[in-house]
């Protein structure tokens, strides 16, 4: 099954970040995609990415209109939109990402690579590192 990660998340974080969830998970459901979504609403961070979560994944999603830490997924193909695309067009943006017409965040540097592997190996949460 093809899977893909997205994000979602707006300033007030009341209704807009959960209409995006809902609606990308109904539209992920419908063509067959395994999706996780994280929210970044008005309680914090929710179901939150992990390094494992982002292991054979098509791409990412971005669907905020606040910072929500997108350098965590460099070296990835991610398309960001505002969190009133992910309501109003989650089918189109999962198609994309999954057809590969996502561009590629750019790459890490070989520090944060490292630094990224060190604390995986140190026995650090996945979390710790991404919400960094």
């Amino acid at each position: 099954m093809k899977k893909v990660i997205a994000v979602t998340g707006c300033p007030t974080g009341i209704a807009h970040t959960f209409m995006a969830e809902e609606a990308l998970k109904t539209a992920a459901k419908k063509l067959n995609v395994e999706i996780k979504v994280e929210t970044n609403g008005a309680s914090g961070v929710e179901n939150a990415i992990t390094l494992g979560d982002l292991q054979d994944i098509y791409g990412v999603i971005i669907a905020a209109d606040k910072d929500v830490n997108a350098d965590r997924f460099n070296g990835l193909p991610v398309i960001e939109v505002p969190v009133k695309d992910g309501i109003h067009h989650p089918e189109e943006l999962i198609t994309k990402v999954i057809q590969g017409n996502a561009p590629y965040v750019k790459v890490q540097s070989r520090h944060q690579l490292l630094r990224a592997k060190y604390r995986q190996n140190r026995g650090h949460s996945d979390a710790s590192f991404i919400n960094t």
